[in-house]
């Protein structure tokens, strides 16, 4: 069994439309906190792997199912793992559920892929970067 890593976000007044449940856009943003949380609870946070390992991860492919409404003021625990390593890409996984409840709210993944910062070109995952998140990568 595969680690996730959970951060808690609670639904804001922002987030939301008239009827006050959440507008589509705002999970991207709340899926954009985990996987920065992620990275950086495995001593990898942005920072370091721009500099050090010299390499960027731009989205090639985002997807997200939506399951039930969350509304406003409901504590959300979004969940993001590994699904896999490809050579040149990483697939993140994202559960989001209301603290304390099994049923899913929504379930995305993203794909980035590797390039070099200064040329943009595809390049393999740093051995680092699977390293440090090792834990939590989805078993095949």
């Amino acid at each position: 069994m595969h680690k996730k890593y959970t951060i808690e976000e609670r639904v804001r007044w922002g987030d939301v439309d008239a009827a006050r449940i959440i507008f589509y856009g705002a999970y991207i943003r709340f899926f954009e906190f985990a996987e920065t949380e992620l990275f950086r609870a495995v001593n990898l946070p942005y920072s370091v792997m721009f500099d050090e390992l010299d390499v960027w991860l731009p989205r090639v492919h985002i997807e997200c199912d939506f399951h039930h409404a969350a509304q406003l003021d409901d504590l959300l625990e979004v969940s993001v793992y590994v699904g896999r390593f490809g050579n040149k890409s990483m697939r993140l996984d994202f559960e989001v559920r209301r603290k304390g409840e099994t049923e899913l709210v929504a379930t995305a993944y993203f794909v980035l892929t590797s390039v070099r910062r200064d040329t943009f070109e595809t390049v393999p995952i740093p051995e680092e970067l699977r390293t440090r998140l090792a834990e939590y990568v989805k078993a095949s």
